[in-house]
């Protein structure tokens, strides 16, 4: 009986632990698409990129040959996919687009899976394309090419154009989204600063006592709680499970090994 409740109570543990951690594992919830705060114009460079709330679904109208450029944050524990769409006029020649996105280092990230080149028919009203990228760590060795979090840069170009194919009028739309892989991408380590433009100089300026230093940071947005939010993880929540259900195992063995602590050679009513 005692060995029931031993077991019944572990159970009990593990069920309220594994519902928290199977919410953290869901895909985080994105922003509301609120169309009149949604930019509608990119930028031309990486200095001049347009900020884009992830969840928002930013437009610009183009020419072939432009190139656009958005920016978005991106934190710890995210796999962020990057989707855009370009829409065409009713006449056009066979366009082949491509979709780049870099880290704050300005290092070219690799897609995971995705259609990062896509060719569009003659004729064809638009084309899709999309990069999910690998998961954002916390932290990574200098010399690896991992994603890490801060600032990320989406670049959107036609390629491979004739010169009698520049400056078509095309309509370009974007969005990104993040899914939260949670403790299975955690990592021991974080970064002093996320990489975003600025916030170097940002910090010192604010050691130093200067108000202005807010102008320094090039790119201004962030995840809604904050960077380094993916401090916590759904890894805390099993090490803690994996310690009770121990300690009652323990429990349980000493409880089944000890006895019931009386002779057996004694009457019980001795």
């Amino acid at each position: 009986m005692r060995i029931t409740r031993v077991l019944s109570t572990a159970l009990l543990a593990l069920g309220l632990a594994a519902g928290p951690a199977a919410a953290d594992s869901s895909p985080s919830a994105s922003p509301s698409d609120d169309s009149g705060s949604a930019p509608t114009s990119a930028g031309t460079s990486f200095r001049t990129a347009t900020e884009v709330e992830q969840g928002q679904k930013a437009t610009a109208s183009a020419s072939t040959g432009d190139y656009l450029y958005w920016s978005f944050p991106a934190d710890s524990g995210g796999r962020p996919t990057v989707k855009a769409t370009v829409k065409f006029p009713d006449e056009h020649v066979a366009q082949t687009w491509q979709i780049d996105v870099y880290d704050g280092l300005r290092r070219r990230q690799a897609c995971q899976y995705g259609a990062q080149t896509r060719t569009a028919a003659q004729g064809a009203a638009s084309v899709e394309l999309a990069c999910v990228l690998r998961t954002v760590r916390a932290w990574s060795e200098p010399w690896a090419d991992d994603p890490l979090p801060g600032t990320y840069y989406v670049r959107l170009t036609a390629v491979r154009l004739q010169a009698a194919d520049l400056g078509l009028p095309v309509s370009a739309e974007l969005q990104v989204n993040s899914k939260d892989i949670g403790g299975s991408s955690a990592v021991d380590g974080s970064l002093a600063e996320p990489l975003v433009p600025g916030i170097a100089v940002e910090s010192k300026a604010k050691d130093e006592g200067d108000d202005d230093s807010a102008s320094a940071v090039l790119s201004s947005l962030e995840p809604d709680d904050g960077w380094a939010s993916g401090w916590w993880s759904d890894r805390w929540v099993w090490t803690a499970i994996g310690a009770a259900l121990a300690a009652l195992a323990g429990i349980g063995g000493y409880t089944l090994t000890r006895g019931s602590g009386r002779p057996r050679n004694v009457p019980p009513g001795a």
